[in-house]
């Protein structure tokens, strides 16, 4: 086989008896070709002449966009298509791309029958076989485009509100973690694992501890309603608590009005003497709150393992159900959970 040594195609030079094609030929090739690859891309192909703009070639997109035959807009001006408005703007492009060389690319906006539409527009003269000049155009609709783009702006603007809420619940977990660390208190994770320690640690060397329930008694005067007052005397039970406790004890402040508090490797008797002088102080302590002399009083429930409970929920119910009690005796006492009596 004969070798062309310029990598050309010998089919190509024995259709064309050359190595290249020119311009015509190669309009005559890609003819039929090229309006259906831009049609497969969703692209526009027209063409016009250049001496009075009227269509010598539409395409069916276009034909499908203004709700006509392809056939029936050949020999057609824009003004015969479109308002006045769109088609004194599409002459004005045509008229710029006519007068100069290079290719024209510009956008419109196109509203037909009720549809709107954006383009992207290129524009070129070239000269036909019959040395005729044409114009022309390849249009690309920009709206699968944009909408793409704002569905992507708006997944954005959707992960940075999410970032932005993170964020914000980390800014609130460093102030909380930092408010306990000021106050001396664990928060309710912290508790939780020391908890679990204290159940593994007692189960291992049977050995008790206490969990005490506590709660502050409504205030009088009405000052449960008022946030200010309500904050200042747990501000003031916390401070108890810190002074009343042991390294190896752990206190959580809960919502609303409770605490929990436990007590490592003593019984219900000690916890029960522990909180007893803890009720005490609470009954005694005065708050100061604008000008005033606040006074509160706080219910307490103790509970043991494994006395009175052989697992933390069994535990914490047994908390809760004694400060209960308490309450219902009115308050200001400090209860002790029943012990249970395994056969």
């Amino acid at each position: 086989m004969p070798r062309t040594g310029h990598g050309v195609d010998t089919v190509g030079m024995a259709l064309h008896g050359s190595r290249t094609l020119d311009a015509r030929a190669l309009l005559a090739v890609l003819g039929g070709w090229l309006p259906a690859v831009l049609e497969r891309e969703g692209r526009w192909l027209c063409v016009k002449s250049a001496d009075g703009g009227r269509y010598v070639h539409v395409g069916a997109a276009m034909g499908r966009f203004v709700g006509r035959h392809p056939a029936e807009l050949v020999g057609a001006t824009d003004a015969d298509i479109f308002d006045a408005t769109t088609s004194s703007a599409l002459r004005a492009a045509d008229l710029t791309a006519l007068g100069q060389a290079e290719m024209l690319a510009s956008e419109h906006r196109i509203e037909h029958q009720g549809v709107r539409a954006d383009f992207a527009v290129l524009r070129q003269v070239v000269a036909g076989p019959d040395d005729q000049r044409y114009l022309c155009s390849v249009w690309t609709d920009l709206g699968p485009e944009r909408r793409r783009q704002q569905q992507l702006d708006a997944a954005l603007s959707q992960i940075e509100q999410q970032q932005q809420s993170h964020g914000r619940m980390e800014r609130e977990l460093a102030e909380r973690a930092l408010n306990e660390l000021a106050s001396g208190l664990h928060s309710r994770a912290l508790f939780e694992d020391q908890l679990r320690r204290e159940l593994d640690l007692s189960t291992r060397e049977h050995r008790e501890f206490a969990l005490v329930d506590i709660e502050v008694d409504p205030l009088s005067d009405g000052l449960d309603d008022d946030p200010a007052a309500v904050e200042r005397v747990l501000d003031a039970i916390g401070r108890l608590l810190r002074g009343g406790t042991r390294a190896m004890d752990a206190t959580a402040r809960l919502d609303g009005h409770r605490f929990l508090v436990l007590l490592s490797g003593v019984g219900l008797a000690t916890a029960h003497a522990r909180m007893e002088t803890l009720r005490r102080q609470c009954a005694t302590q005065i708050v100061a709150f604008n000008g005033r002399e606040l006074r509160f009083t706080a219910s307490m429930g103790v509970a043991s393992f494994p006395h009175t409970a052989s697992d933390r929920e069994q535990l914490l119910g047994a908390s809760q159900a004694a400060l209960a009690e308490a309450q219902r005796r009115g308050g200001n006492q400090v209860t002790l959970a029943s012990i249970r009596f395994e056969r």
